[in-house]
């Protein structure tokens, strides 16, 4: 037997999440049994924890979108018992059962091996939401973003992928600008090396001019809507915005003047169903660059008990930095 966070469904249709004891017999299917160590909580998880969001399609349910443990039992022989592995998207934690519990049973291609010189806790640190800023600021190198170029822009910067990417970008040699609407994040923000605080309220909505002074040397953008057609106004000549998120919005209330006269580039980050290579890739790239003392700053602990509360929370946007689970604790 062991702990999960098992989320259920009534006739009624309501959901209601608690900690319950259950046996490994109702573990999904797959080829590695994972004993989970730590998982975070993602905006898809308050999702999930919740009313599903159109994610889960089958109940009783075990959320966790992510999460890093030790290998326990595998009839993959990339897998061994002993071995560290993380794991993110694949739509675990949505269709497939996830993090939330104490093991977890999956498909051993969803796995990646743990780099060397990150522990089980730091990875969750990381995360899905650093995963995905790594992937971002990634796609902004292969498109000619070099330090020195200019300052590079961080919307939804106290989220958990905001707060990696002003680290990562930080500690690579960016001057970096971020974008909050909470302005208590100031003195955090700064902590993890932004070098500029930009009110939310002054970049938030669209302007007529399609095009605005050059600003920008970069974009990662996790917020979407009007603040991303702006933004998109305001990069310099050939720069790039890596949308990774839309808190703001799915619409974009954009003209496609900036591409046009500017060869601005919008670059799509998905974290989901990411390639295997550029996964090792970027966990690699996480692991030498990502100041572990700033990686430690953004960190709240929690349990699994902890998880119906913020659950709830990371959907009203009162969540900050990287919350790590001790699914153990």
């Amino acid at each position: 037997m062991f702990r999960a966070l098992v989320v259920e469904k009534d006739e009624d249709g309501k959901t209601r999440a608690g900690v319950q004891e259950i046996g490994e017999d109702r573990l999904p299917e797959g080829d590695v049994t994972v004993a989970v160590e730590y998982s975070t909580v993602n905006y898809k998880d308050g999702l999930c924890i919740g009313p599903g969001g159109g994610l889960v399609r089958k109940y009783p349910h075990v959320p966790g979108i992510d999460f890093a443990g030790v290998v326990e039992t595998s009839e993959d022989g990339r897998y061994r018992p002993g071995d560290k592995v993380v794991l993110t998207g694949w739509r675990v934690g949505e269709v497939h059962w996830g993090g939330y519990a104490e093991k977890a049973r999956v498909k051993a291609d969803w796995l990646v091996p743990l780099p060397e010189g990150l522990t089980t806790r730091q990875a969750m640190a990381v995360g899905t939401a650093g995963f995905t800023a790594m992937l971002a600021v990634m796609a902004l190198e292969d498109h000619g973003l070099k330090a020195g170029a200019g300052p590079v822009l961080v919307t939804g910067a106290a989220g958990g992928v905001g707060s990696v990417a002003v680290a990562v970008l930080s500690a690579l040699g960016h001057e970096v600008a971020a974008v909050t609407g909470r302005p208590e994040t100031g003195d955090y923000l700064k902590e993890l090396g932004a070098s500029r605080i930009v009110a939310r309220e002054e970049i938030a909505e669209t302007v007529k001019r399609p095009l605005e002074a050059e600003t920008w040397a970069g974009c990662v953008d996790a917020v979407g809507g009007a603040m991303l057609a702006r933004v998109l106004g305001q990069m310099k000549y050939g720069a790039s915005v890596a949308a990774v998120g839309l808190a703001g919005g799915a619409a974009l209330p954009a003209t496609v003047i900036p591409f046009l006269l500017r060869g601005v580039n919008l670059l799509g980050i998905d974290s989901v169903m990411q390639p295997y290579e550029n996964r090792v890739r970027a966990w690699k790239r996480i692991a030498e660059v990502l100041p572990m003392d700033r990686l430690e700053a953004m960190v709240v602990p929690a349990v699994l008990e902890d998880l119906p509360r913020l659950g709830g929370d990371i959907l009203k946007g009162q969540v900050r930095g990287r919350v790590v689970v001790d699914v153990k604790g």
